[in-house]
């Protein structure tokens, strides 16, 4: 699974309107950066409490990162 499809079924599973979920990638020699947007109402969700969710989520794509030996950020979008 890719970085970018890992994102989306996260945050998918996360949301009330999945079908808003977007995920775009913009890559670079060393770095990928993963922009999502939601729905507003869906914001929350994905951020969660004091950031835990969203931390969570950058968690695991360090993980999956370190094995691909290429650096990944998220940008959550508002």
């Amino acid at each position: 699974m890719q970085h970018k499809e890992l994102v989306q079924f996260i945050a998918q599973s996360l949301v009330d309107s999945p079908e808003n979920v977007e995920v775009r990638e913009v890559e670079g020699e060393q770095t990928s950066v993963l922009e999502l947007s939601v729905a507003k109402e869906d914001l929350g969700k994905v951020i969660g409490k004091q950031g835990r969710t969203a931390r969570a989520i950058r968690t695991l794509l360090g993980a999956v990162s370190a094995k691909a030996r290429k650096r990944v950020v998220l940008e959550i979008l508002e």
